[in-house]
């Protein structure tokens, strides 16, 4: 298989999940057996797994595994959790382990994927961690903490009156404004393709909706689109559907400085999957409020 066809089956398929554990040749041979088709991603500092069933069949790889390392790794997590225990309102005692229920945080998440053998728990919204990770848990538990309290409601309030007529929350005023005008400065000699993502500095992927030629003003719209010159027309555009980003054929490189300054380009396979992350998110949003929606119609 060529890299460009390879770099294709890998964007056609399902959103992916992650797993770490610890790192030791036979259980990456195990790991590895199991999941043929994974891989290693450094940003991430995990291992990533494709597929509809990949959640279910990680978990099912870590309970085997698990099985593997008690009752020593179990028994030796235990201890040091009596001795040294972590005391935080965000952390429970369960039979199987730890739970950790924290506000939504991007931090805590990325902390969290790279203690071995975490798993989220969808249906009680809380992280899973086997007692035989203590230790890895205990290392990066201060990082943890830290951004759930800068997390909470309460402190998210503190900010936000704190940036109150500030410079900063008058640049995010217009950052904001800018963005629901859903339009974009692209060369004018060099159109995006239109109903495609495309990839850009200031929205991420998005997909070009028309371009009406009309001429940007530079000097208007330089702290927003400094790239933007005289040369630029604005182009309307909307986010991509998550069936859209699966279907993308992804570049192979990353964009030169001519694709940066046209204000455009084919989007990477890193970029692909971020953005197939958040337009999941996206519409499992839209469908949580249909859903609320309904039970609300079906109540009256």
């Amino acid at each position: 298989m060529t890299d460009d066809h390879q770099e294709q089956a890998e964007a056609d398929r399902p959103p992916q999940e992650t797993v770490t554990f610890t790192f030791d040749r036979m259980t990456v041979a195990r790991f590895r057996e199991t999941f043929p088709n994974a891989r290693w991603s450094d940003r991430l500092q995990a291992w990533t797994v494709p597929g509809k069933t990949a959640r279910k069949r990680i978990d099912r790889w870590l309970t085997t595994e698990a099985d593997r390392r008690k009752p020593y790794e179990e028994e030796r997590g235990r201890d040091a959790f009596e001795f040294e225990p972590i005391l935080s309102p965000y952390l429970q005692v369960f039979a199987g382990g730890l739970r950790i229920r924290t506000p939504n945080s991007r931090t805590v998440v990325d902390e969290l994927r790279q203690v071995p053998f975490a798993r989220w728990n969808g249906d009680d919204k809380v992280w899973e961690i086997p007692f035989a990770s203590y230790d890895d848990l205990q290392h990066r538990w201060e990082a943890i903490e830290d951004a759930a309290k800068r997390s909470e409601p309460e402190e998210r309030r503190k900010r936000a009156e704190a940036r109150r007529g500030t410079k900063e929350e008058a640049r995010a005023k217009r950052r904001a404004t800018e963005r629901k005008k859903r339009r974009l400065p692209v060369s004018s000699d060099d159109f995006p393709p239109p109903c495609r993502p495309v990839a850009t500095a200031a929205y991420g992927i998005v997909v070009i909706t028309d371009v009406s030629g009309q001429i940007v003003d530079p000097e208007e719209i330089a702290e927003h689109h400094p790239a933007a010159t005289e040369e630029h027309v604005w182009a309307g555009w909307r986010p991509s559907t998550l069936d859209e980003l699966v279907h993308t054929w992804p570049a192979r490189s990353e964009p030169g400085e001519y694709e940066r300054l046209r204000g455009w380009w084919n989007p990477t396979l890193d970029e692909l999957r971020e953005a197939k992350k958040a337009a999941k998110s996206r519409e499992r949003r839209k469908a949580e409020s249909r859903d609320a929606a309904r039970r609300g119609d079906d109540a009256l």
